[in-house]
């Protein structure tokens, strides 16, 4: 968990403010849950790996023996009752199962907040950090993926941030494949958790690694040769999916993958390794991949099972979440979105009531104002002024009287650094 000094601070804000003004452009309505969600909610098998990472809370009243006794019996889940969200998916579900009569047919929200996991600290590994998320839930078609992955694009474009592409595959096609190699159903969840370190352990290791598993033999054998001939990403079409991929797989899924192409401006990539974490996932996923870094900036797909849990009947979902932690730190807050604002640097005989009506009076005109005592390190001073985001400084001594008398000068200039 960290703390964020102002010229930070102001760079997560401008990056807010790009994404919350993009998304809702694009017709996403923002809401706000709450931080803590039921245990139970928490812990239905919904939130994956992070279900074992998540911070819970002990129920009141809880005495140091009922502690030390359940401590004993590794049954301190007995003792808790809520929990601190650690993705903000599981509440949207539980949100819209509470709210639904309230809500549009087709519902787009936006929900940006931070969220908490124990992981182990260290680097680009955060205990807090802020999720961004939108979500559309009650279209089937293949209407949502387009519009999320439209309008995630574009918030990338407006920050800035370039050298992405969105790789994108279906948990339905990932099935076939399976099965076209001869894994039975029951291995499917660990063979793609094998699968899934492909980048990391590459061909050779996923395929050790499938031989210390002991499933399937030949199915094992199969994958290997699949991935000797294995295709580079060429155009995104359905004859071109269709290549990348065994026989035998769905070739609806496949056309609806090549109109998604089609229909989304920038570039994506068929990735038929694709296989995202999260087990709710039941139909397109997808990442945006830099072509810069080793690690996703953002991704998301299709989780139709998912609010059925809560609601006890299916409705179709899709989100995508972008990696704010990563985005914000590939982005600097642009000097054009920058606000008038400007430090007076006051001489120390400068009466207090003169001091505070100079600066209801810049204020009053809509300049951030801030009063700094003149200090005998003055380039440290407005070294220090720039870094906080003020653009322009100027002196004041007891002579001056009004917000006409200032000579603003600009910070970050030979002259006020002299």
């Amino acid at each position: 968990m960290r703390d964020f000094l102002p010229a930070e601070k102001a760079r997560r804000e401008h990056a807010l403010a790009v994404i919350r003004r993009v998304y809702r452009r694009f017709g996403f309505d923002e809401i706000e849950t709450p931080v803590l969600e039921n245990y139970d909610r928490l812990h239905s098998g919904l939130g994956g790996d992070n279900e074992k990472i998540s911070f819970s809370v002990l129920k009141r009243g809880i005495g140091a023996d009922e502690l030390r006794a359940a401590a004993e019996n590794d049954d301190l889940a007995s003792l808790t009752d809520l929990g601190l969200r650690f993705d903000l998916t599981v509440p949207l579900a539980r949100y819209y199962a509470t709210h639904r009569a309230e809500l549009p047919s087709v519902f787009r929200s936006v929900q940006i907040a931070p969220v908490w996991r124990a992981e182990r600290p260290q680097k680009g590994r955060y205990r807090q950090f802020v999720q961004s998320d939108i979500d559309i839930i009650g279209e089937a078609g293949i209407l949502a993926e387009i519009e999320l992955i439209g309008a995630t694009t574009e918030v990338l474009r407006e920050l800035g941030v370039t050298g992405t592409r969105v790789r994108i595959n279906d948990r339905r096609l990932i099935t076939g494949m399976l099965e076209a190699f001869g894994f039975t159903p029951e291995e499917f969840s660990g063979v793609l958790i094998t699968i899934d370190k492909l980048d990391k352990i590459a061909a050779t290791g996923v395929i050790a690694e499938l031989r210390e598993r002991g499933v399937t033999a030949p199915a094992i054998d199969a994958l290997a040769a699949f991935l000797e001939t294995e295709q580079a990403a060429g155009e995104f079409s359905a004859e071109a999916i269709a290549a990348r991929l065994p026989e035998g797989v769905d070739p609806e899924v496949i056309a609806e993958l090549a109109q998604i192409g089609a229909s989304v401006e920038g570039e994506l990539v068929f990735d038929p390794f694709l296989v995202r974490g999260m087990g709710y996932y039941t139909g397109a996923i997808f990442e945006i991949e830099h072509t810069d870094f080793g690690y996703a900036l953002g991704g998301g797909g299709r989780y139709d099972g998912m609010i059925g849990r809560f609601l006890g009947q299916d409705v179709p979902a899709v989100g995508f979440s972008i990696g704010f932690e990563r985005i914000v730190d590939l982005i600097e807050a642009n000097a054009e979105d920058a606000e008038e604002s400007l430090v007076l640097i006051y001489d120390r005989n400068v009466e207090p009531a003169a001091l505070v009506a100079l600066k209801n009076e810049v204020a009053a005109a809509g300049t951030r104002v801030r009063l700094d005592k003149r200090a005998k390190n003055f380039r440290a001073l407005l070294e220090r002024a720039a870094e906080a985001g003020y653009t322009a400084y100027a002196t004041v001594t007891a002579e001056t009287t009004r917000a006409s008398d200032l000579d603003v000068k600009p910070l970050g200039t030979a002259e006020s650094a002299g």
